[in-house]
Parts: structure tokens; C-alpha cells; sequence
């Protein structure tokens, strides 16, 4: 008789997740925050607060391909000149529309399934670690979820954006468990699986398509999750 296949959740200890994208549908609460937005459109008769926003997420995404430490203040400044406006501006904007409001309506947005998949992990005696490249206590409580330890890009002793592996190694040193017995799980192959690979730690990505670089799924009532969720524990 053939042994059982090798589960992926077999000898891992640790399950670190990304949140933007992975936790929440991150497409939904960007249509509900367009349309936030164009209402301040409507009142301030000003395209300038969504300008902002689009540069300093621009300004993230170049600043995360060449890794850069101490990104913060750049993120800032760049985004600046950009605009044509103060840094001040944009830390008022950037904290107001991308750290505050969504938390609003971020519960709404939350996948199926990620509840259910927390308590089945720590029922396992398994730790949960959330690794973000934004602040992430405050939606962690929006979205109603607790994790043992989490670590953003912009915690004072980080200061790198992902696929930079210095959060992760932070997450791995603190719980002290080895890169082999932890599994990431993320929504990106450009930050989430590279950020893993970086530090020899196996990830699974959440996508429509298949890989060849590691396990992908849909959503978290794939059959790739029954091992971790008691019966009947779906949701």
C-alpha cells in the first residue's frame, strides 16, 4: 500500500500570512473606497486627493522593487513631488484614506473561510503570524481576527517592504522556529512567495491559476485547507 501523499500543512508550526489580499478581497474595498472618493470629488470639485493616492501607491510599488531600507520617509517625499504638494498633505491624506477609512468597511470585505481557518490553525497548536507592508493591527480588528504575532513594513525596527526578507526573519527569530517548519501564505508571487523564498520557507499563493512555483488556491474552502478545519468548520 502507498503511503499517504504528504499533506503541506504536515511539520509546520508556523503559518504566516499576508493580509492586503490575502485575508480580505482587496479589489472589493478599493471599488467601495472609488466610490468614497469620487463623492469627495463631487464635494471638494477637486481631483487632487485621488491624484495623491495614486502616486504614493506608485511610489510603494517602485520603492518595494528596489528594496530600499528606511522606505517611510521616501514614500513620502516621492510622493510629494510627484503630486506637487506638501509631504504634510500627503501624510494627512495617505492617513486618512488608506490607514483610516477602509477600516470601515473592511469586515464586509473579508474572504469566507479565514476565521474558521485561524481557529483551526491554533486549534492544531499551531502559531499564526500576520507579515504586512501596511500598518495592519487596526484592520486585523476590523476584520475580526487575532494572530500571536504581527509585523509591518513600517514597525520602527523594519522598514522594508516585501520581498525585503527583514520582517519575515523578524517573525522566524521571535517564535523561534526554523524557515521549513512554517508555510507562508499570500496573494502575491512578486512579494509574498519571493519574501519565502528569500528565507528557504515554502508559501502558498492565492490565485486562479496553477504554478509551477508552489501550491495555489482559489479560496479558503479549497480542499488544499481540509486538513487544518474540523468537519463542518467552513466558515
Amino acid at each position: 500500500m502507498k503511503p499517504a501523499p504528504r499533506s503541506i500543512w504536515d511539520g509546520r508550526d508556523l503559518v504566516v500570512f499576508d493580509l492586503d489580499g490575502t485575508l480580505y478581497n482587496q479589489t472589493r474595498l478599493r471599488a467601495l473606497m472609488v466610490l468614497s472618493l469620487l463623492g469627495d470629488v463631487m464635494r471638494t470639485r477637486s481631483f487632487r486627493t485621488m491624484k495623491v493616492i495614486q502616486n504614493f501607491r506608485r511610489c510603494r510599488e517602485g520603492l518595494a522593487r528596489s528594496s530600499p531600507t528606511h522606505f517611510i520617509d521616501r514614500q513620502f517625499s516621492e510622493t510629494a513631488v510627484l503630486s506637487r504638494c506638501s509631504e504634510e498633505e500627503v501624510k494627512q491624506i495617505v492617513r486618512e484614506w488608506i490607514d483610516q477609512r477602509p477600516l470601515l468597511h473592511i469586515a464586509a470585505c473579508r474572504y469566507p473561510g479565514v476565521p474558521a481557518l485561524f481557529d483551526g490553525l491554533r486549534q492544531s497548536g499551531r502559531l499564526v503570524a500576520v507579515l504586512s507592508d501596511y500598518p495592519a493591527q487596526e484592520k486585523l480588528a476590523a476584520l475580526g481576527l487575532k494572530a500571536d504575532i504581527v509585523v509591518s513594513a513600517t514597525d520602527a525596527d523594519i522598514q522594508s517592504l516585501k520581498p525585503d526578507p527583514t520582517g519575515l526573519v523578524k517573525i522566524l527569530r521571535t517564535t523561534g522556529i526554523r524557515p521549513d517548519r512554517a508555510l507562508m501564505v499570500g496573494d502575491r508571487f512578486d512579494r509574498d512567495w519571493a519574501v519565502a523564498e528569500c528565507v528557504g520557507m515554502e508559501a502558498i499563493i492565492r490565485s486562479d491559476s496553477v504554478d509551477p512555483r508552489c501550491a495555489t488556491f482559489r479560496s479558503y474552502h479549497d480542499p488544499l485547507f481540509a486538513p487544518v478545519l474540523g468537519p463542518g468548520n467552513h466558515y
